[in-house]
């Protein structure tokens, strides 16, 4: 591994994303994406939690502030916002919704105008609430590593909040089968056609029970039923959309509990009989055979997977080059114009198109997951061999070297969104925190997660 430019990115890490930090918390970039998104800013805890090393508390500091922003603009039934900006900032990423937010009275004076507002575009994704819990635990769990006072205090405050959290993603689950129920294109993906019972939700909704069993434990709270229902949501999982003989399906306990499942279940297991990774979604007597890269990687990191999945899982990403020329592209097979999944707005912007962006174009954001699950699974030396070409991609730029771009194409490795993400920064701090300590942070086997 080449450790100065490994270490040279971590630096330059750590400076652009304290760089996007601002008044409301971290924004998705100071040059497209200038607001403080649900799941991207939780995500981006993970990077952040871990800069407190060079900049004293600042990293959390910022954390802090993303978490009390989406708190103050949660609904009354309990959902997070989607994103929370300034009104009347142009931006380049907006260019679809006008090039900027407009305030709720859509004037760009007075008062209104200065004050925050929380953008209804994709208002309907679910993960703002999933990554919400999870961005609070993680606070509360990175609290014993740093010197930031009133972790406690904080949770407490925050504690009605998860709550309520929780409470509208349950009824999210409209059939009450114990797995969310998620419309199309609403989650990080929010532009693609995953729907229903949703592997990359549903995994981040194990994880939202897990996060708050152990928050209810540190307040004191009952806990019992929080890691219970974790319990159920991967056992559901497991049985729903892992196809092979490492989940053999209990088809008396299906029958007795979910009867719709069976036919979905029968069609998958005649048509697919085994496949070395978990489907993307199963809906309504419909699946789609396809690789969700991020999803699966969530699976390995957050414990949904055991060691033989993990290994599969990781063997399929290797055996189908989807860590190359850069890690890791997040779709596989993606998905052509005619064909059943394909969509007509995958045109717009031209984001969709095979092997671009969520079908199929590499993001190095979830090269981060990557590089951390394969250290969950502990295959160091490939992690460190992926955390390498990490370094190198984010190395790449349109316009300057060290962009830290927001994706890639799938196939020529050659960037395409805009510079300076988030997440692609912070993903990589968390990845080469995982590489260097040997261990993931807060989301470790020690702590109870992962494989």
């Amino acid at each position: 591994m080449n450790t100065e430019l490994v270490n040279e990115a971590r630096r330059r890490a750590e400076a652009g994303l304290l760089a996007n930090g601002g008044d409301l918390g971290l924004l998705g970039s100071n040059e497209a994406y200038q607001q403080v998104w649900g799941r991207d800013s939780m995500i981006c805890g993970l990077g952040l939690l871990l800069c407190q090393a060079q900049a004293g508390d600042e990293g959390a500091a910022v954390h802090r502030r993303s978490l009390q922003t989406l708190r103050a603009h949660q609904s009354g039934l309990g959902k997070m916002p989607h994103n929370v900006g300034m009104p009347n900032v142009p931006d380049p990423a907006l260019v679809a919704l006008g090039g900027r937010i407009l305030s709720e009275n859509g004037s760009s004076t007075g008062s209104e105008a200065a004050q925050a507002v929380a953008d209804t575009a994709h208002a309907g994704c679910v993960d703002s609430n999933l990554w919400y819990i999870i961005g609070q635990y993680a606070d509360f769990a990175a609290s014993n590593d740093r010197a930031l006072s009133n972790a406690f205090e904080e949770l407490e405050a925050s504690w009605p909040s998860l709550q309520q959290a929780l409470l509208w993603l349950r009824y999210q689950d409209s059939n009450e089968c114990g797995l969310l129920e998620v419309h199309e294109a609403m989650d990080w993906a929010d532009l693609f056609a995953n729907r229903y019972n949703v592997l990359f939700d549903n995994v981040l909704y194990y994880a939202a029970w897990k996060s708050m069993g152990a928050m209810a434990r540190a307040l004191g709270e009952d806990s019992d039923y929080y890691f219970e229902q974790a319990e159920d949501v991967r056992r559901k999982l497991n049985a729903l959309l892992w196809v092979g003989p490492e989940s053999p399906k209990d088809w008396k306990w299906i029958d007795a509990v979910r009867k719709e499942w069976i036919y979905p279940l029968r069609r998958v297991e005649t048509e697919l009989v085994e496949r070395p990774f978990y489907l993307p979604y199963m809906a309504f007597r419909d699946y789609a055979d396809r690789f969700d890269t991020l999803a699966n990687l969530l699976a390995i990191l957050f414990g949904v997977a055991d060691a033989q999945k993990a290994n599969k899982i990781l063997d399929y990403i290797h055996g189908c080059g989807l860590n190359e020329p850069y890690p890791v592209q997040a779709l596989y097979p993606v998905i052509n114009p005619g064909e059943r999944e394909w969509r007509e707005y995958y045109r717009v912007r031209n984001l969709n198109q095979p092997h671009h962006y969520h079908n199929g174009g590499a993001w190095p954001f979830i090269g981060g997951f990557y590089v951390a699950a394969l250290v969950q699974a502990g295959r160091l030396r490939e992690a460190e061999h992926q955390l390498e070409k990490l370094a190198m991609m984010n190395r790449e730029g349109r316009k300057r070297p060290w962009e830290f771009n927001e994706w890639f194409h799938g196939i020529s490795g050659r960037p395409m969104g805009y510079a300076k993400q988030s997440w692609s920064l912070a993903l990589y701090i968390f990845a080469h925190d995982a590489v260097r300590r040997e261990r993931v942070h807060i989301f470790n086997t020690e702590a109870g997660w992962g494989v």
